[in-house]
């Protein structure tokens, strides 16, 4: 390999179940993406119920150490699965974290018993609602006013729900 194609070398990612080591980098990637921000206590009050599982996208061909690139956080009970928060450090953006998280949660739910998964998106979030689409959600319902307004939009945003049959 010559030595450009080492600095220019893509990242690339394994996906983890997500334990308590993890929640520090897990809590940052959340700041960076979602206002209010969530807490690396919240993510471990969330994750130590037994309903709730997560899975973490760590990079394993760094030389510093092994980089957080994205996770998702999943809750399963009753013959349901929803997805509580997903995240994919806007550096690795483009990558296909999302979609591979994404499918370590619906190969979860599956495991876990459920027939359906629910989220809720932003409706401004053109990124994650083609990708939703691409994993075969569908819009089952609209939350008006959900999210709080940003600095540079003075009115809340709505939130679709989404629903995957499994």
């Amino acid at each position: 390999m010559a030595l450009i194609d080492y600095f220019l070398r893509r990242p690339e990612f394994d996906i983890f179940q997500m334990t308590g080591d993890h929640l520090p980098d897990v809590a940052r990637i959340h700041g960076v993406l979602f206002k209010p921000a969530w807490s690396a206590s919240a993510f471990y009050s969330l994750l130590s119920q037994d309903s709730v599982s997560g899975f973490v996208a760590r990079q394993n061909n760094s030389s510093g150490g092994s980089a957080m690139g994205g996770f998702v956080l999943t809750r399963s009970a009753g013959g349901e699965a929803e997805i509580l928060t997903v995240g994919v450090d806007p550096r690795y953006g483009r990558a296909g974290l999302g979609w591979r998280l994404m499918q370590a949660a619906v190969g979860r739910a599956r495991q876990d018993g459920a027939e359906t998964m629910f989220l809720e998106v932003d409706q401004a979030n053109v990124a994650a609602l083609a990708l939703y689409r691409r994993l075969g959600f569908r819009k089952v319902g609209e939350r008006k006013a959900y999210y709080k307004p940003s600095a540079q939009d003075a009115s809340p945003g709505g939130a679709d729900i989404l629903r995957l049959d499994l």
